[in-house]
Formats: C-alpha cells, sequence, structure tokens
C-alpha cells in the first residue's frame, strides 16, 4: 500500500518485516538505546510465527521513503486483543462494552511480548523530525480510520520520544517498571554496601544458598553459547509461562530461540546456573540482551524448585557481571516487588493512547488524571521500601 505524501516523499504500509531491507531498518534503528526495535528482533518474532496473524498480532509497519531511502518508520501491529502488551488496557474494552463501540481491532505500536521502556518512530537523522512525525501521525490516524480501527497505541515508550509526543494530544497514562542503576559500583561487594545491614546480610545469605548447594552460575555470551543452550532456554520458557496457568504470556516458539543463536548471538548474554560448569546439563537458565551500557532481562527457568536459585541467576549475578562489563542500567523486566528488596528502583513510563470515538476517549481523560495519580504513589510507595542506606 503506497501513496505520495508529497513531491519526495513516499508512504508505505508495510505488512511483514522482512519486506523491508534490513540495513535500511537497521540504519534507522541501531542508533537507539534499546535492541528490541532492530531488524533482527522483529524478523524473529515474525518469522518465527511467534507474532503473526495467528497469535493476535497483525504487522502493519509504517515507512516513508525519500529517493528509494527509507527515512521514518513505526513498528505498528493491529490486535485483536490486549494480550502480550503488559499495560492491561481491560478498563477500556470493557468500557466500550458498555457503551456499544468495538474496541478491537486496535493499532498497537511496541515491540511485541516485549515489555520493555524504548518504543519510538525511527526517524534518520538529518531530517526534519518534527515534519516526519505530523506526517506519520496524520497516516497513522487515515490508516486507523479507513480500517475500521478504534485508536492507536504507544506502548512502552522511550521517556525523550513521550515527552515529544505528549504535544500531540494523545491522553497519557503512566506505569511502574523497574531498573537498576550502577552508581559508580567497583564490585558486587561495594553494591552490597549500599544495603542497610539487615538486607547486606539476606542477600549473602541467598548467594550462600546456592553455592552450598554446589551450584555455579556463570555467564556465558551468546556468540560463545551453543545452539543447544538457546534450545533449553525455550523450554525452561515455556516451562515457566506453563506454571502461571492463564496468566502466562507464550508466544515465543523454538524457532525463535534457533533464530537468536544463528542471527542474533551478538546482543544475547546467558546466566546458567549447573552443578558444574556451562558444559553441564543447566540446573537453570536466565537470557538477557546488552546493547551499548544497558542490559535487559528477558526470560527464565529451571529444572526444579531449587531455593534463591531464580534470586541469583536473574538478579545477583547479572548485576555482578553488570558492574565488571561497564553496564550503568539493568532493567530486570515486569514483574513482582520482590526486585525492590534487591536493589531495583520502581521507576515511572508512560505509553500514549488515542481513540477515533469521541465517548471512549471522554471515559479515559476523565479518569486519567486520578489513575495516574495513585500509580505514581504506588510508584512512591514501593521506592520508600528500598532497603539501601541513606545518603
Amino acid at each position: 500500500m503506497k501513496k505520495k505524501a508529497d513531491a519526495k516523499i513516499t508512504i508505505s504500509w508495510v505488512f511483514s518485516i522482512s519486506k523491508i531491507p534490513k540495513h535500511a531498518w537497521n540504519e534507522l534503528a541501531l542508533a537507539l538505546n534499546t535492541p528490541f526495535l532492530e531488524w533482527e528482533w522483529l524478523f524473529l518474532l515474525e518469522n518465527s510465527g511467534s507474532i503473526c496473524p495467528d497469535t493476535g498480532w497483525m504487522p502493519a509497519h509504517l515507512t516513508l521513503w525519500k529517493d528509494q531511502k527509507l527515512i521514518a518508520a513505526a513498528a505498528l501491529y493491529i490486535k485483536t486483543h490486549s494480550e502480550g502488551e503488559f499495560v492491561f488496557d481491560y478498563i477500556w474494552a470493557q468500557a466500550a462494552r458498555q457503551l456499544g463501540i468495538n474496541y478491537y481491532p486496535k493499532l498497537v505500536g511496541m515491540s511485541p511480548a516485549t515489555p520493555v521502556p524504548g518504543y519510538r518512530f525511527l526517524i534518520a537523522q538529518g531530517e526534519d523530525e518534527e515534519k516526519l512525525t505530523k506526517l506519520m501521525l496524520r497516516e497513522i490516524e487515515r490508516f486507523c480510520i479507513e480500517q475500521n480501527l478504534s485508536g492507536v497505541h504507544f506502548l512502552y515508550t522511550d521517556i525523550q520520544w513521550y515527552q515529544q509526543m505528549v504535544r500531540y494530544g494523545f491522553i497519557n497514562w503512566l506505569h511502574q517498571v523497574y531498573v537498576w542503576k550502577n552508581r559508580g559500583f567497583l564490585s558486587f561487594s561495594d553494591y552490597l554496601m549500599s544495603f542497610n545491614k539487615n538486607q547486606r546480610h539476606n542477600i549473602r545469605r541467598e548467594r550462600k544458598k546456592i553455592s552450598r548447594q554446589g551450584i555455579t552460575v556463570k555467564p556465558v555470551e551468546g556468540r560463545q553459547a551453543r545452539r543447544s543452550l538457546f534450545e533449553r532456554m525455550h523450554d525452561f520458557y515455556a516451562h515457566t509461562n506453563y506454571k502461571y496457568g492463564p496468566w502466562g504470556c507464550k508466544y515465543l516458539t523454538r524457532d525463535f530461540f534457533i533464530g537468536l543463536h544463528e542471527i542474533y548471538n551478538e546482543r544475547v548474554v546467558f546466566m546458567v546456573a549447573s552443578l558444574e560448569d556451562y558444559q553441564a546439563e543447566p540446573l537453570g537458565l536466565a537470557m538477557f540482551f546488552r546493547k551499548n551500557n544497558s542490559l535487559y532481562g528477558r526470560y527464565w527457568g529451571s529444572a526444579g524448585e531449587i531455593d534463591s536459585l531464580h534470586f541469583n541467576t536473574c538478579y545477583y549475578a547479572p548485576i555482578e557481571w553488570a558492574i565488571a562489563n561497564g553496564i550503568s542500567r539493568f532493567d530486570p523486566g515486569v514483574g513482582s516487588d520482590h526486585k525492590v528488596r534487591r536493589g531495583f528502583q520502581a521507576d515511572a513510563n508512560y505509553s500514549l493512547h488515542r481513540f477515533y470515538n469521541r465517548a471512549l476517549t471522554l471515559v479515559m481523560r476523565s479518569n486519567m488524571e486520578q489513575i495516574n495519580r495513585l500509580e505514581q504513589e504506588n510508584i512512591d510507595n514501593l521506592n520508600a521500601l528500598l532497603p539501601v542506606v541513606p545518603g
């Protein structure tokens, strides 16, 4: 689907990332802090059958071209449900039903099933960002109305991009995420000293529980990892989701993990828990992604319930690795507030929303101030529980 925006710019909707040249997309995406808008990641999600119309995600990527050069793009998906988004907008879907409005399908901008802040439009350096952003928003509105989509939702946004986008009339919704920040720590022992005495003791005790069972947790970077480790990660990932039953979020296929090994292993870091070394059959695995000075925790699983294995594999070992490798920020992923006890602070992230029905817009806008105030109170309350030494 192509159209001329002006004499120089052509707009095209592309329904598979594979139809967009990798080098053209990555020329825009590699400059970002997030790895989860790079071509390889999105391609593997789609090509593996993880993210596709059969799972309720129809790719509909917006691209802008000038003289056959990609100058702007947005990763977008038509959704027929709200699963895999992690913003839990069911309250708005329910309100729509009560008003007799179809909430689905809708258009979503995010890295699918990847609740990590960093989403934004991709725009080439040297181009007029404001002009192209307005052009993209007009085209998205035209597309949504033409396709009878209820609205557009940008989730887990890049904070700087969010600050630019609020002036375009979107409703902003505050969400709580977690982050670990390296405050100049020289070692894990140095990091421990930032906690109060009781929590230092608790963390040391949890670390000792693993070593006393003869278990070690070692980092293995993706380039050195065997294919079997990626396949084992899929098995653990599937088992972890199975344990959560209807609250699980299993999208990723075995082919996705094999694809990571084949074309995207340079971003991957494993934490491998085993009785000997990483050559032995893992007792637990956690998969992380690194880009620049940031680390992102994504998937985890184990062969059984082992006391403190999760804390060591998903938090302590990667923090130790992060300190040694110059990482300044570590996003551990969504989850429960036990992260606060391990030094992860609650942080604010925003999603952006626009409906094309006035009644639904009024409902959301009239309630959002209170919702955001309550979420900010939750963030403040969580951070008040941080067991750190004042100062």
